[in-house]
């Protein structure tokens, strides 16, 4: 299960960077670090990812986080004599859906300020949280398209 310190180590690093985001900026603020491509700019989201949101807001997105992390967990733990490559993915998808919950349960709302564009382009904000469930769900697909590929390798025909 060292898997699960990943999960960790990436909860505690994204709630010490939503406190700092915080404490040290107002709402709306924005501190250029590369100008014009890579900010910190604090937002809150009460929606889901990408800033999307509907009626029932906050209580719907917390139940529905609430139910999904214990989904994951169960499905870590079902999974937990899978290759490495699956529980890291897991175990980063997990630690980003914990953060996150954590915001909604304690402020109603989540924290995001890593802030990227490109000329006019501009993504959404983000934090660490949504940065793992990123790079867990690249990994997951990653991994299950590998285990394709090997359980129904294609043969060539002549």
């Amino acid at each position: 299960m060292k898997v699960m310190l990943v999960s960790a180590v990436i909860v505690v690093i994204d709630q010490i960077t939503k406190a700092v985001t915080r404490s040290a900026m107002m709402l709306g603020e924005s501190k250029p670090v590369i100008q014009n491509f890579f900010h910190f700019t604090y937002v809150t989201n009460d929606g889901m990812a990408f800033g999307l949101n509907f009626p029932g807001g906050i209580y719907f997105f917390t139940s529905v986080s609430l139910l999904m992390t214990v989904f994951l967990a169960w499905y870590f733990w079902q999974e937990k004599d899978s290759d490495l490559t699956l529980r890291l993915s897991l175990a980063l998808i997990l630690a980003g859906a914990f953060g996150n919950l954590i915001d909604r349960i304690l402020f109603g709302t989540v924290v995001d300020f890593f802030d990227f564009m490109i000329g006019s382009y501009h993504w959404y904000i983000f934090n660490v949280a949504d940065a793992s469930v990123t790079i867990g769900m690249i990994l997951y697909i990653y991994n299950a398209v590998l285990k394709q590929s090997t359980v129904n390798p294609t043969t060539e025909s002549i």
